[in-house]
């Protein structure tokens, strides 16, 4: 992994001609969420695109590869933008400045995998909770066998690609040596960690 500071310097010279990932992790906002968390959302995007645009001194995003995204174009961004703003945001400026966005996910994989995720939030019995299980840990192998063999093929030779999904599923790709991996983590995600630490915390007291 590269530290975001190895390119605020001269030196960011010692990156061209190798490919390039700057990974960020989708924090999705929320319906009727507090005002104090939708306050922390938007300062996490608005430093992402700061970082983002940091980074591109090692490389311009020539690739876009996000979650849920198994089509191209303006058909995409309408889909982001009805589940992420923010996100179809930053693609879109992306997009202008010379960027593609790349069909990511596989549909006959990402829905029985999303519908394999729902179902494991209703199951009570240990019985059908450890099948759902077996079928949703399967489905997401796949899946993320997929998504890897996508930018593996599809982020060309001294290119710099834009990651966009949850953190939990990127810490589970195994990325091939001859890519420098860039974690955007702007102060603003911990903030956003602590705030969802401290409501599960209240909704368990609330439950006992």
């Amino acid at each position: 992994m590269v530290e975001l500071g190895q390119i605020d310097r001269p030196g960011a010279g010692e990156f061209t001609g190798k490919r390039k990932l700057y990974c960020v992790a989708n924090i999705y906002p929320v319906k009727d969420a507090p005002d104090d968390y939708t306050a922390l959302v938007n300062k996490y995007w608005d430093e992402v695109m700061q970082q983002i645009e940091k980074l591109e001194a090692a490389g311009k995003v020539k690739k876009i590869f996000c979650e849920i995204v198994s089509g191209e174009g303006e058909d995409a961004l309408d889909l982001l933008s009805k589940m992420n703003e923010r996100v179809a945001g930053i693609i879109k400026k992306k997009m202008e400045e010379g960027g593609r966005l790349v069909p990511f996910e596989k549909e006959e994989i990402l829905g029985p995998y999303s519908d394999w995720g729902n179902c494991l939030r209703v199951v009570f019995t240990h019985e059908v909770f450890s099948r759902v299980l077996e079928f949703f840990t399967d489905l997401s192998g796949k899946r993320l066998e997929h998504i890897m063999e996508v930018i593996n093929t599809r982020l060309s030779e001294s290119e710099a690609g834009l990651l966009i999904m949850k953190d939990e599923d990127r810490a589970k790709l195994q990325f091939p040596a001859d890519i420098d991996v860039f974690l955007v983590t702007p102060p603003s995600y911990d903030d956003i960690m602590r705030w969802l630490r401290e409501k599960g915390r209240k909704t368990s007291k609330e439950k006992d």
